[in-house]
Formats: C-alpha cells, structure tokens, sequence
C-alpha cells in the first residue's frame, strides 16, 4: 500500500527526522495543513502514550497494534477540526513499527516535530479506517517558568490486585493534574509495573487519558526490567543503549540513559538497573558528556533514576545503594548538578544540602523551608508511592550494616543526609516549580487513608496516617513537605537566604 504525506511526496515508514521533513511540519503546524495517508487495512492502536520529545517543540507518540501496517499520526491545531472531525489535508508523522512478541503484535513510535507554543494540538494514531480515538494537548511557552510533576512507583500489580492498583494510580493522575492544569511533563521516578511482561499490568498503567494529554518523561525501574517492554512502551528522546547502560541478556535488555532540554532545564535520566562491572563509571562519563556538551544551554540540570543512594526505608543499606553513595555525589557536585529525583523506596524523603558526599553546612535545620546550595550543592528528593500498591516504612540508621550511613547529629531517628523523611501510607507526587532563581520542591498527598489504596485496603500494612497512624489523614492535596531552592550562581557577590541556612555566592 502506498500513502503520501503532506507534500504527495510517498513516505517510508521511519520516523521522522529530516531537515525537510521539520521544515515542512514546522509550516503545517503553523498554519495551513497538507494531504493525510492513503486509506488501508491495518488495526486500531492500543496502549497509546504521549512522551516527552528532545526539546519543547516536540513529543513522541508510542503505541501497540495487532497488525504490521502503514501507521502515521495524525496532527492538527484543535482549532482546525470541525465537530471532531479532522480536516481533510492533515499533516501526518510517519511511524517506526517492530514486532514486540506480545500475542503476535507491533509497537511503533513517531515523533510529533516543530510543534508551536501556546498551542492546543489534536492527533489520532493508525490510518484510514483504523484510528484511534482523538487525543489533544497543549504547548506552552517555549521559555520561562514551568512546572513538572514528579511520580514514584506506580508498580501496578504489586498489592496483588491490579485494577484496585490502577485506580489508585489513575486518581493521584486525577488529582495531581486538576490541581495543576498547567503542568508541562509528568516525570517517572520508574517501576511503572510490578512484572516487566505482564501486559494486563501494563494496560492499568496506561488506563487514564491524561498519559495521552501530558507528556510522560518515563525512567526504568528494577520491576520494569526482564523483558522488552519497557522500551516498546516508551521511546525517549536521545537514548544511548550502549551495553554498559543495560542489565541483563540481549533478549531482556530494556532502558538505556538519555537526555532532553525542557525551557531550561537539562533532564538526564539514567538506567540504575545497570551498576555493576563498571556500568557506574559509565553512567558517569555519560553524564559528564551530557553536561559538557550540553548544560551551557540550561540554567539547572535535574538527574532522575530509580534506584534512591539516600533511601530511608527498605532498600537503604542495599549494596548498590552503599556503593553509590561512595561513587555518585562528589561527581554530581563537581558537575554543578542542581537536583536528583529517585524512586525505588516507597516513602518520601528530601535530602538536606549535600555537597561531594556530605552534608554541605553542619547548621542547615531538618525541615528548612529555604535552602541556599552554594557551590557543589545538591538537593536529592525520593518519591513515594503514587498509586498506592505498595509502601515501605522508614527504617532507622544502622551502621552496622553501612557505618557511613548513620543517624543526623539534628534529628537522631532520621539518616544523616535528610532534612525530612515521611511515611504516612498515603499516596503521594512530588511538584516542582523551575523559577528563574529557584527551584519550588513540593511534597503533596494525592489520596487519604480512604480508597483508592490498594496497601491500606488489602491490610498490606497495619496503620494509616501521620505520626505511625496516630494522626488522622489528612486531605487531599495538603503538604508534606515544601522547600525553596536557591541554586548557586557565580556572579562575584554573595548574599544569605533570609530565613534560611546556607550561602550563596
């Protein structure tokens, strides 16, 4: 079957990526439209998300189908259709489709490119005769201050129950965006699902159409790892899949560490999953060739990887956690990394100030509202449960099992790196605010003690609520934990916080 693209020129089916090809997009995007594919048979997409692209202007669109067919999406300013309906000359993305072995089907991906701002989009995915629902979403400025929402371990599946799970995960989504419209990426913290190759998992995952409407940044977890999933699910922006950033066997081998640049904001993800035989060092000079190459371009760089090197509950002295906390922080300092968000733990924690694998000022109070970096500062943030299938409690500092990594001289129950580390059984996100002189770190419940809470209500754990359940719960959308980050800048004077611990210069 041929079909044509928006010129009548014929297309292949790979994705999109010449200087032609976003020249043309950037002016159909723009304005006038082009020609939709030819009409064929093929099968309706399923499992559709919308990901984050290599930059503002774009997203990537991943999905499944039943057939190997001449798939497109097709994209429109929603201004453009006319009761649903998309114009009749459409420009369309060519799609990338692989067999992905589940049930004898397909994946594919294609990347929406020269996207405008301040611009509401509406696509469809398969071709004629067999598309898909209509989805919409919306570009903002290109530059400035935005928001992001940051989303631990969703791990549906593991409570045992997937759809009481998935309903916890779709509500803290509900939740989370009605508070935060604007929101501008959805960033995984990784475990999306409980078995990397359970694909009913997989679909509770992506139940809620608000993963179709705002992009998801997605980060492999050690549950998403054991199969090829993972990588059909989601296709990232700038993935380098070189062995060392990879566990596992070339059957199972899934993630990869990878980069994009989002209003200023220099996102590095990175596969944890992948540690030992020197995948670390690795991960590090994959790192530094990011920042080198590309921070001059950003005014904050943000890490996210799953596995948490301050975890406060379960997985703290974990070995590869112990030797992370030897390997990772005097290089994320002396990189000038400003933030690190992590999962993995399933409780929330902020770490205080540290700077190449201390605490950077002995005063800074646990809990401070304002913090001041300084130079080789930086601030880890682990995310607990956003779906509620499974939490973890605190655990206290052993140093018998990591002398490194005992209690803080301030706070004695808590381990040294943390200002805060919180357990309440509720689900939770984390919001971040990128201003231009600070970073807005926001802890916030998602759900109470009430359902949807697959933990609570299946008596995974035997209380609810702050203070060990002492407390009751507390509503919707009040905060854990909130703190103003104010990042180091070199200008050549130095200024205090007000209120807050720490220096600037």
């Amino acid at each position: 079957m041929k079909f044509e693209n928006w010129a009548g020129v014929p297309r292949r089916r790979v994705a999109m990526g010449t200087a032609a090809a976003a020249i043309s997009a950037t002016a159909v995007l723009g304005g006038g439209l082009t020609t939709a594919a030819d009409a064929g048979e093929g099968s309706t997409p399923t499992a559709i998300i919308l990901g984050v692209g290599a930059s503002e202007s774009q997203r990537v669109v991943s999905w499944y189908s039943s057939a190997h067919d001449h798939q497109v999406v097709e994209v429109a300013p929603t201004s453009k259709l006319d009761r649903g309906r998309f114009p009749k000359h459409t420009v369309t993305f060519s799609a990338t489709v692989a067999a992905n072995g589940v049930n004898g089907g397909y994946n594919g991906h294609a990347t929406i490119d020269s996207l405008k701002k301040n611009t509401a989009y509406s696509y469809r995915v398969g071709s004629e005769g067999n598309w898909s629902p209509t989805y919409a979403f919306k570009t903002q400025d290109f530059k400035g201050d935005f928001d992001f929402l940051f989303f631990g371990d969703p791990q549906i599946g593991s409570s045992g129950d997937v759809a009481k799970d998935g309903a916890g995960w779709a509500d803290t989504l509900k939740v989370s965006l009605a508070a935060n419209p604007k929101a501008e990426l959805l960033v995984s913290g990784g475990d999306q699902v409980e078995s990397a190759n359970t694909e009913t998992q997989w679909e509770a995952f992506l139940g809620s159409d608000k993963l179709r409407q705002y992009p998801w940044a997605a980060t492999i977890g050690n549950h998403d790892v054991g199969g090829k999933a993972y990588e059909q699910h989601f296709w990232t922006p700038n993935t380098d899949r070189s062995a060392p950033f990879y566990q596992g066997d070339a059957a199972t081998q899934s993630g990869g560490d990878y980069w994009y640049i989002y209003k200023g904001v220099l996102f590095i993800d990175l596969n944890s999953n992948a540690y030992a035989n020197g995948s670390d060092a690795a991960h590090l000079s994959y790192v530094t060739d990011v920042i080198k190459r590309h921070g001059a371009k950003a005014k904050y760089t943000a890490l996210v990887y799953h596995h948490s090197i301050y975890s406060p509950a379960d997985h703290a002295n974990d070995a590869d956690n112990q030797q992370r906390r030897q390997d990772f922080p005097a290089a994320f300092s002396r990189l000038g990394v400003d933030l690190v968000l992590q999962g993995h733990d399933h409780s929330y924690s902020r770490s205080y100030v540290i700077k190449n694998g201390k605490k950077a000022n002995p005063a800074e109070q646990p809990g401070a509202t304002q913090v001041a970096q300084g130079p080789g500062g930086v601030v880890y943030v682990t995310a607990n449960s956003s779906s509620g299938s499974k939490y973890y409690d605190l655990t206290a500092p052993d140093t018998t099992k990591d002398p490194n990594y005992g209690p803080d001289p301030l706070n004695p129950s808590h381990h040294w790196a943390n200002s805060v580390e919180n357990q309440e059984h509720v689900r939770t996100y984390v919001k971040i605010q990128v201003r231009e002189d600070k970073l807005i770190v926001q802890d916030i419940r998602s759900g109470t003690c009430a359902a949807p809470n697959a933990a609570v209500e299946l008596g995974k754990v035997p209380w609810c609520g702050p203070n060990s359940g002492a407390s009751a719960a507390q509503p919707v959308g009040s905060l854990v934990d909130k703190v103003q980050i104010h990042p180091y800048r070199d200008h050549g004077h130095h200024w205090a916080v007000p209120g807050g611990s720490g220096w600037l210069k």
